[in-house]
């Protein structure tokens, strides 16, 4: 497979003379994340070069130029849930007068922080 070697502008003027317009954009990326279909990441950390070739019928190449660092995916794929104990769930149930399902409910909901899970859980008293 042979590669264009050259600049996105040389590469443009070529495909013009082909009648192909395509109009590009350089990023400044400092960060590029590919989340993969298995929940692993390939990080660009710093990418060399980030380029948005806009084609006919809105469709949009990205290039990303740089050394990829993989991510493997995590094992228990899917969310994390929020860490928090069962005093933590007894806290907000006995702050906010509910049960401790819906201390452990408002807990999950709000990422396990205990004062926003009161706070959510008295709004939704008030109605």
């Amino acid at each position: 497979m042979a590669f264009f070697r050259g600049s996105p502008a040389d590469l443009l003027r070529q495909l013009k003379r082909m009648g192909i317009n395509i109009e590009f954009e350089e990023v400044k990326a400092v960060r590029v994340i590919v989340e993969r279909e298995d929940g692993g990441q390939l990080v660009f950390e710093e990418p060399d070069n980030v380029i948005l070739f806009k084609m006919p019928g809105n469709a949009t190449i990205l290039q990303v130029m740089g050394k990829p660092k993989l991510v493997e995916a995590k094992a228990g794929k899917g969310e994390e849930k929020p860490e928090f104990t069962e005093e933590d769930v007894k806290l907000v149930a006995e702050q906010a007068g509910v049960s401790l399902e819906e201390a452990r409910k408002a807990l999950e909901e709000t990422g396990g922080d205990i004062a926003a899970a009161i706070i959510l859980l008295e709004e939704r008293k008030k109605g």
